[in-house]
């Protein structure tokens, strides 16, 4: 995953007048910024992560803070605090099933697609460090020689600014990539290693980087592009987001989904039935866009 929170404290705690108004602040813009709804009980957790921020400003105090990330100046300090509190976990091939849907079931239409000069558009949103996209990558790569030179493209986003730069490195280290099966590490990754010290790591390879392009992106901002996808891939990123926000972003993804494109979501994410008028599941957490008549842009 991508970015989002995660959340464990168990009771919600006393707080005094001021760090419930602290606490109130900083949620409001949680919410506002990237449609996470933080309760009230992760409290201690949110004061825990903006320490960090405090010590890089300078800042002595969450009241000063909570002044700054209100005000009309704080709209970058707004963008770091986002990135504070959102947690980015996430795997190479994880829920793996889908890997199994896009290879068995989508990669045969994604050829005919190439086959009759149309281009073949794949969106990692909420692409965390990398490891979705890649993944996706690699599995493209298996089945279509000289992919780079095919009109196939990953669109690969997220919010957090810091990940995406992990994430355009391709370079992980021995753990982090321990879900990849010895051939495909072979195949895709090249042995690699950090300055200034000797921990091995593994980077990959231009054919895996150069089908991917990432890039910033609030999902419930604006979209930079007005055209259809083949696959998308939004899978943990809105479990934090209310009931509104989901449904309002099922209903961007049915718009920039192609008449019989796949929307695959994370293990614990449904789609509410008020928006299973163009999609169908199909799968585990696995969504297909229904034939309509509509109008829409090639990407």
């Amino acid at each position: 995953m991508n970015s989002a929170p995660t959340f464990n404290m168990p009771k919600p705690p006393v707080l005094d007048p001021r760090s419930m108004r602290e606490f109130e602040v900083l949620a409001t813009i949680a919410k506002k910024e990237a449609g996470l709804v933080i309760p009230r009980e992760k409290a201690p957790m949110v004061f825990a992560r903006i320490t960090k921020r405090l010590r890089a400003l300078g800042i002595s105090d969450r009241g000063t803070y909570c002044k700054l990330v209100s005000a009309p100046e704080g709209a970058e300090e707004r963008r770091n605090l986002v990135s504070t509190l959102t947690t980015n976990v996430t795997s190479f091939f994880r829920e793996q099933h889908h890997f199994d849907t896009l290879a068995r079931d989508i990669i045969p239409t994604l050829r005919k697609r190439l086959k009759s000069g149309k281009p073949v558009r794949l969106w990692s949103a909420g692409c965390s460090s990398g490891q979705e996209p890649y993944s996706i990558a690699m599995v493209i790569l298996e089945h279509f020689e000289n992919a780079s030179s095919q009109d196939i493209r990953i669109l690969a986003t997220d919010i957090d600014p810091n990940v995406l730069q992990v994430a355009k490195s391709g370079t992980y280290d021995e753990k982090q990539i321990s879900s990849i099966s010895p051939e495909r590490r072979a195949r895709f990754f090249r042995p690699s290693r950090h300055e200034n010290t000797s921990n091995e790591s593994f980077r990959a390879c231009d054919a895996v980087k150069e089908l991917v392009s990432f890039r910033e992106l609030n999902l419930l901002g604006k979209w930079p592009f007005k055209g259809q996808f083949d696959v998308i891939f939004c899978r943990n990123v809105v479990i934090y987001f209310d009931r509104e926000a989901q449904n309002s972003l099922w209903r961007r993804f049915q718009m920039h989904t192609r008449d019989g494109g796949y929307l695959f979501l994370g293990h614990s994410e449904r789609m509410d039935e008020s928006c299973l008028d163009e999609f169908s599941p199909c799968g585990t957490t696995t969504y297909r866009r229904t034939a309509t008549e509509r109008t829409g842009k090639e990407i």
